[in-house]
């Protein structure tokens, strides 16, 4: 199952007792909030959850796949997550 920002207002709206708008717009917001501090680049840590974190890719050298030209790929930020203890045991099966 693919968890969608709508399946995640779902959710809220069953557990919270929100209606349905206030959680969309709690989601978006949720979001909104975490694009804007990464566009900012800085680290955004959810405790038990895990670090969204910005991260600058140097220029590399790559292929074209379609005619197989060699060529260059620029210099880009890329964002990486990494994953905390509890949910990585979490994911493991361990409590």
């Amino acid at each position: 199952m693919t968890l969608t920002k709508a399946v995640i207002a779902e959710v809220i709206h069953n557990r919270v007792g929100r209606t349905k708008k206030q959680s969309a717009e709690l989601v978006d917001c949720l979001f909104e909030i975490i694009k804007g501090t990464l566009g900012d680049g800085k680290d955004v840590l959810i405790s038990g959850f895990g670090k969204f974190s910005v991260r600058e890719r140097k220029e590399r050298k790559g292929r074209n796949p379609l005619t197989g030209k060699p060529l260059v790929l620029p210099a880009k930020k890329v964002v990486t997550f990494k994953c905390s203890g509890k949910l990585r045991d979490k994911i493991n099966g361990n409590r």
